[in-house]
C-alpha cells in the first residue's frame, strides 16, 4: 500500500521559513521522480519542485532560490526547504509521487503577519 505523509506546515511570518517533509513507503522510492504541488485559495494546483532520481532539481519560477527540494533515498523522504516565505506562498503544498501518481494528503502552510 502506497503512503506519502506531509508534515512539516503551520504558521510562519513572511520573511521566515519552514520545513516540510514527506516520508513514503510502499514503492522502491529511489526509482522515481518526487515532486512538490501546491494549491493556495482560490487557485489551482501548481507544481513548486521536481527531485528527479538522477538529474538536478527543478522548481517552479516563483521560488527559484528560495525553496530548496532534496531527498534521502536511503530514508525514503524527500523534503522541501522554504526561506524568505511571501504572503503569496499561502497554500496547501502536496507531494507527490511519478509511482503511479500518488498523492499525499497535504499540509498547509500560512504566511502571515
Amino acid at each position: 500500500q502506497v503512503q506519502l505523509v506531509e508534515s512539516g506546515g503551520g504558521l510562519v511570518q513572511p520573511g521566515g521559513s519552514l520545513t516540510l517533509s514527506c516520508a513514503a513507503s510502499g514503492f522502491t522510492f529511489r526509482n522515481y521522480f518526487m515532486y512538490w504541488y501546491r494549491q493556495g485559495p482560490g487557485k489551482e494546483r501548481e507544481l513548486v519542485a521536481v527531485s528527479p532520481t538522477l538529474a538536478d532539481p527543478r522548481y517552479a519560477d516563483s521560488v527559484k532560490g528560495r525553496f530548496t527540494i532534496s531527498r534521502d533515498n536511503s530514508k525514503n523522504t524527500v523534503s522541501l526547504q522554504m526561506n524568505n516565505l511571501k504572503t503569496e506562498d499561502t497554500a496547501v503544498y502536496y507531494c507527490q509521487t511519478a509511482y503511479r501518481n500518488y498523492w499525499g494528503q497535504g499540509t498547509q502552510v500560512t504566511v502571515s503577519s
